[in-house]
């Protein structure tokens, strides 16, 4: 059987993810690849998706700091005495920074507001911490440094992903068919905040994300932070103090990914 190459790596999601995945996932995929293939794009169901779990030596909702698919996890580096965000970024961020630099980039290239742009740049970094629920975490984490509006797009771009809008250009992308099942259905308070969401006169804030979210692999687009410094600097209030030591009440989240190998 030929292989389409990058209709395959295309299907496989972000170049973050793909960088984390181990070996014999990639090849597990390769397989579901060309088994789609055979059967006509066949995707698998909510129910097959579950029956996966047992088979599993990890948990799909751990944060990528706490876990390695490829053995043992990596001493991390010491962070600054008194880190930034860009210091996050680069030295705690790394597994899911390109992919929010290609979001932020393409929020950029649309003309999206800047703090649409820092939304895209921030919406998935607390991926680093933990998964499951990542829009309420990541909204969390965010929001004594952020405004309003972009706390508010962090928070619900999770929600809006599972609903299309192809009046503006959100269309349910096939990723989520391969993830959550062919027939997935969201759980009912994901249905009931998204109700609630689609008519909250902010609406196309979190919108704006998902649209500007990538879930395809793009091997030429490698936007670099630098690009978006600016853009920090006039949106993100970094306390002074550093990140986790400001005794905000989001200070020990920072911390957690400062200091994921810490027993206690």
């Amino acid at each position: 059987m030929e292989i389409d190459r990058t209709a395959f790596l295309a299907s496989l999601g972000s170049a973050a993810t793909i960088d984390r995945m181990s070996d014999e996932e990639k090849a597990d995929a390769l397989e579901e690849h060309m088994m789609r293939q055979l059967n006509g794009a066949k995707f698998p169901t909510a129910s097959e998706v579950e029956a996966q779990i047992e088979a599993r030596q990890w948990r799909r909702g751990v944060g990528r700091l706490f876990v390695s698919p490829r053995g043992n996890v990596n001493k991390l580096p010491a962070m600054p005495e008194k880190p930034t965000l860009i210091d996050f970024f680069n030295l705690r961020f790394q597994g899911t920074a390109n992919h929010v630099l290609q979001s932020a980039n393409l929020a950029k290239k649309n003309g999206m507001s800047e703090e649409i742009i820092l939304a895209c740049l921030l919406h998935d970094t607390v991926q680093a911490l933990i998964r499951v629920e990542h829009g309420w975490w990541g909204a969390q984490l965010f929001e004594p440094y952020i405004s309003e509006k972009a706390a508010f797009a962090i928070r619900y771009h999770q929600v809006l992903r599972f609903y299309e809008d192809q009046e503006n250009g959100y269309k349910y992308p096939d990723l989520y068919r391969r993830v959550f099942g062919a027939d997935y259905k969201p759980e009912p308070y994901i249905e009931a905040t998204y109700e609630m969401v689609r008519k909250h006169k902010w609406y196309i804030y979190p919108r704006q994300v998902t649209v500007n979210d990538l879930y395809a692999f793009e091997p030429n687009v490698n936007p670099q932070l630098e690009e978006f410094t600016d853009i920090i600097g006039r949106h993100f209030k970094q306390p002074k103090e550093g990140l986790g030591f400001d005794n905000s009440p989001v200070a020990h989240m920072w911390r957690s990914i400062m200091r994921p190998d810490a027993p206690l």
